[in-house]
């Protein structure tokens, strides 16, 4: 009987999982932002690095044709009448004089103080150098100014506009995901209706279609073996209950003595058994209804509390009417007192402050699986709080709580401050009542006669 335990455990995992897509729409829009700016980043600067080789290679080659020019006018002349030519200039680039006293016209670009300044030399029939310098024109520059403006306004144009498309994927995913958890969650919650592929809704195809449709595959399968091992256990139960009251009767018969007490004690501690396995499988079933009544609760505390155990002191802190099933709230109350008095140590001491009721024994305290994951049947915890009893008592509280709609929670007292590994001073369990009737369970109020 702990596959309900695995399952919800399962379902939580998922719920969980699927909780962190909630920045997934900000996650996604920062990758695309990232991955946009860096593309945007390397294609501006091929472009810009391809735009000035172009202009330079457009500028030797004017350069080029100038000297060229400017030879042929020299030859004829003897004189130079070409703007920014010299003769054997001392400050030609040591590479292009190599190259021109090789017998080459040539040209050369050197980048001084970020300006590339262009050259262009031819070696003369009388066995001078002509050269002609010249720097990147005005407008070359200007140009590939305005060309780099344009790539920087592109390129936060791309960033911004794969981030609004990242806001807009993400969130889309974000919110199918969201719907998906909170389907989930409320599997998990018991309501065996819910299909998380359903819930998501849409017509797109994508991962989340997978992921909707194999927690719904698996809550199937759980819900089909949960309920299985339901109706084992309450056939099981149901079939032990004639022998066991057979059992028991047949005992009474014995003759008086020990070994007669012995019997009925044990045929007793398994007819109570058998009820409790019978009561857990009904409360499985989530067919239980409660019968509403409007109640007194500090009232009906003290006086259900005085009829079980006259020893143990209440206090009522502030009184409160509620509406609830009184015969269910009995159970539950007495269930916790049971707990206390048998894993517990004395005084046990109840508390009623508004809808509110809290029961605190003063032993070793709850054991961490059961405040980590609630009641398991069939299961005590440690062994302080062990060695008596089948586990079901706190497993049954918590079954009639949710019937009443009403939150059963469980911690450990410890000194203020006091780290964990400090030994409890005491457990409380604390009822907390709806302030509404739970009348979305199926519960119906009970007509006053």
């Amino acid at each position: 009987m702990r596959t309900r335990g695995y399952a919800g455990r399962l379902v939580t995992a998922g719920v969980e999982r699927a909780g962190i897509g909630a920045g997934l729409r900000w996650k996604l829009s920062a990758a695309i932002a990232v991955v946009g700016a860096l593309v945007a980043l390397v294609l501006s600067l091929v472009v810009h690095n391809a735009a000035r080789v172009s202009m330079l290679d457009n500028a030797r080659d004017l350069a080029d044709e100038r000297i060229m020019i400017a030879q042929r006018n020299y030859e004829l002349s003897g004189r130079l009448n070409f703007p920014n030519t010299k003769i054997d200039d001392p400050q030609l680039p040591e590479e292009l004089r190599e190259k021109v006293e090789a017998g080459r016209r040539a040209t050369y670009v050197a980048d001084r103080s970020g300006a590339p300044d262009i050259w262009a030399a031819v070696p003369l029939k009388n066995g001078h150098v002509m050269s002609l310098h010249s720097g990147f024109t005005d407008r070359s520059a200007d140009i590939l100014e305005d060309l780099d403006q344009a790539l920087v306004i592109g390129s936060i144009a791309v960033v911004l506009g794969g981030s609004a498309l990242g806001v807009l994927v993400g969130g889309h995913l974000s919110r199918r995901l969201r719907k998906a958890a909170s389907a989930a969650n409320r599997v998990a919650k018991g309501e065996t209706d819910v299909r998380v592929r359903e819930a998501i809704g849409g017509v797109v195809r994508d991962e989340t279609d997978d992921l909707a449709s194999a927690v719904d595959a698996m809550a199937d399968a759980l819900r089909q073996r949960l309920e299985a091992e339901r109706r084992v256990t309450a056939d099981i139960a149901h079939e032990l209950r004639t022998p066991v009251t057979g059992l028991l009767t047949a005992a009474e018969l014995l003759p008086p003595g020990r070994p007669t007490e012995l019997v009925l004690d044990r045929a007793k501690a398994m007819r109570t058994l058998v009820e409790d396995v019978l009561e857990v499988a009904r409360l499985d079933s989530a067919s239980e209804r409660a019968e509403l009544q409007d109640i007194l609760l500090g009232e009906f505390v003290a006086r259900r509390v005085a009829a079980k155990d006259p020893g143990i002191a209440v206090r009522v802190v502030h009184e409160s009417e509620v509406t609830t099933d009184p015969r269910r709230l009995e159970r539950v109350l007495f269930n916790l007192l049971a707990n206390a008095a048998r894993h517990g140590r004395p005084p046990v001491e109840v508390t009623v402050e508004g809808r509110v009721i809290r029961v605190r024994d003063h032993g070793p305290g709850f054991p961490e699986s059961l405040l980590a994951e609630g009641p398991s049947r069939f299961r005590t915890g440690s062994a302080d709080r062990a060695g008596r009893g089948h586990g079901l008592g706190l497993t049954i509280a918590a079954g009639q709580a949710r019937v009443l709609g009403a939150r059963l929670t469980f911690r450990n007292v410890r000194p203020a401050g006091a780290p964990e590994d400090v030994p409890a001073e005491g457990a409380v369990a604390v009822l907390w009542l709806p302030e509404h009737a739970p009348t979305n369970t199926g519960s119906y109020p009970v007509l006053p006669k």
